[in-house]
């Protein structure tokens, strides 16, 4: 079938995903004048928060901060009715920024992009769908999110249970009835944990099958009062200003004092008024949480103590307690009543360590040689991080190079934007960029902004393709790994280091310099004009500026 182009000329960029990013790309491309096609595998727009429908699903960052702030009339328009929202709140504002600027019209869903190659002698990528069709474009951009590619465990005897399965990443578009079930969670990370409350409401009894315990922070939510919306509304534009160069792109009471030059007494209210406070901004009571160990064993033991608090359950409490790693280098979790729900008597905990998953049988599962029954058993188990969403996708650049094959031994990018040998091939919140650990969205919103700037620099210039320099890029991938060894998150086994997946390389895989460092930088790499990329004119290749 030979390469199409657009359905009325040549497309200029092809974008896949349909998410925050999808959606800020499409308005972008749009108003400055790029002809565009959006891919999206889901039946909708949303990204995370179309497949994350799991009972529970809650945002951890602020509402009045997760939100788009490139039109004032959006932002002060719309209304959020809670402090942190609700997965069909975060939906329905995904749907009304669609709406308003009639995106869909560009937007093609239930379609995946299987595979994207770069083309030498047109230099072009040619894309395939799965619906057998086939594209040349300039410019292909990776918008698929950093969390969206949900995982299973490999265990015997899956295919084989009669009862219902579900990940809490690719949740039904519909209300399940848990009522009178018996149900099995499997996996504590932070969608088990805002599930895991909800779900012990409704079911008759509900076994949560632990591997390891996580630290997390009451999220102390509340409906949003008028007060505080009007205070954000009345400024907003500056408070998004001062966001774009925080450490995590949102606005936190950061204490600047090293918790060992704190007494006792100190730290310990510092930590209560931060718990009653709630949410992520519990790692910002001191400024050395993440960097110093000492530090950090305070902040970790005040929240073990909390656990043993709220917990009735001795036995139970130690096991909800985490003692292997760093408190903030796994994800921080933000929860509504999970401790609490231990103290139910239609829940259980299993700790697979003492007792490991032996199989799934066609009733339940087998552990250490107790065998379980369940009507359903929901997998809470999290994703493959930042490159499974990329890998879905078959991409191939220079010489035929794979994408998979150059990214064997852990990304390689520049910026997080780009990778060497794939010209014109940009990734929004890709490896090495803030991500997640950032507010998303504010980093959606630069990544985007940079990527439409140097499409229309290039256009300017007349310049054909864009690339990083591979001495850029290696430098760059040896600053991520150097700044995240400067702090303790190396220390956890977590999807930040890609060890929730079997056979991925461990490494430090977003940028952990900050929000607001990574901006100056990038700022400084377009005003000396490109540095750090080499474009192509005529197919011959020059430096940056």
């Amino acid at each position: 079938m030979p390469f199409t182009k657009k359905k009325t000329g040549e497309v200029d960029a092809v974008v896949v995903g349909a998410g925050f990013s999808g959606l800020y790309l499409l308005y972008k491309l749009r108003q400055h004048g790029f002809t565009s096609r959006v891919f999206e595998r889901g039946g909708d727009v949303g990204g995370t928060w179309y497949w994350n429908r799991y009972p529970g699903a809650r945002c951890d960052v602020e509402s009045m901060q997760y939100s788009y702030s490139f039109d004032e009339e959006l932002q002060q328009e719309w209304h959020w009715p809670e402090k942190f929202s609700a997965q069909p709140d975060i939906l329905a504002y995904a749907n009304h920024v669609a709406d308003r600027y009639d995106l869909r019209k560009d937007i093609e869903f239930n379609v995946e992009v299987k595979k994207a190659s770069f083309n030498e002698k047109s230099r072009s990528w040619q894309i395939e769908t799965d619906k057998g069709e086939k594209i040349a474009t300039q410019y292909f951009i990776m918008a698929t999110g950093c969390i969206s590619t949900a995982q299973i465990p490999n265990i015997p005897g899956l295919e084989g249970f009669k009862g219902e399965v579900y990940h809490t990443g690719n949740w039904p578009h519909k209300e399940i009835d848990f009522s009178s079930k018996r149900i099995a969670v499997v996996g504590v990370g932070s969608s088990g944990i805002q599930s895991i409350p909800v779900l012990a409401e409704q079911a008759r009894h509900l076994t949560v099958f632990q591997r390891t315990p996580n630290y997390s922070i009451p999220s102390q939510n509340e409906p949003m009062t008028a007060d505080y919306e009007k205070l954000w509304k009345s400024d907003y534009a500056s408070r998004r200003e001062e966001m774009r160069y925080t450490p995590h792109g949102s606005l936190k009471d950061l204490n600047d004092k090293s918790a060992l030059s704190a007494n006792e007494e100190e730290r310990q209210l510092t930590y209560q008024k931060r718990w009653e406070i709630g949410g992520a901004g519990y790692l910002g009571a001191f400024n050395d949480l993440l960097t110093n160990i000492e530090s950090n064993d305070t902040a970790s033991e005040f929240v073990r103590e909390k656990i043993r608090e709220i917990v009735k359950d001795p036995v139970i409490a130690e096991k909800l307690s985490p003692k292997t790693y760093p408190i903030g280098t796994k994800r921080i979790c933000i929860d509504s009543g999970y401790f609490e729900t231990f103290n139910r008597e239609n829940v259980e905990l299993v700790d697979i360590n003492e007792m490991p998953i032996e199989k799934i049988t066609s009733t339940g599962l087998l552990a250490a040689g107790t065998t379980y029954c369940f009507d359903a058993i929901i997998f809470a188990t999290g994703f493959d991080a930042m490159t499974g969403s990329i890998f879905n996708v078959e991409i191939n650049g220079r010489d035929k190079k794979r994408l998979k094959e150059k990214w064997s031994g852990g990304p390689r990018t520049y910026l997080g934007l780009m990778t060497e040998a794939f010209p014109n091939l940009f990734m929004i919140t890709g490896p090495g960029s803030p991500s997640v650990k950032s507010n998303m969205i504010m980093s959606i919103e630069q990544h985007v902004d940079f990527v439409l700037d140097s499409l229309i620099y290039m256009r300017n210039h007349e310049l054909k393709l864009i690339e990083p320099q591979i001495k850029s890029e290696n430098r760059w991938v040896e600053h991520v790994q150097s700044v995240a060894n400067q702090t303790l998150f190396p220390r956890a086994n977590s999807w930040y280091m890609g060890a929730n997946m079997p056979g991925k390389p461990r490494l430090f895989m977003p940028y952990i310099g900050g929000v607001g460092q990574y901006r100056r930088i990038c700022e400084e790499v377009v005003a000396k004009g490109y540095d750090g990329f080499k474009f192509e004119v005529n197919n011959t290749q020059v430096a940056a500026e």
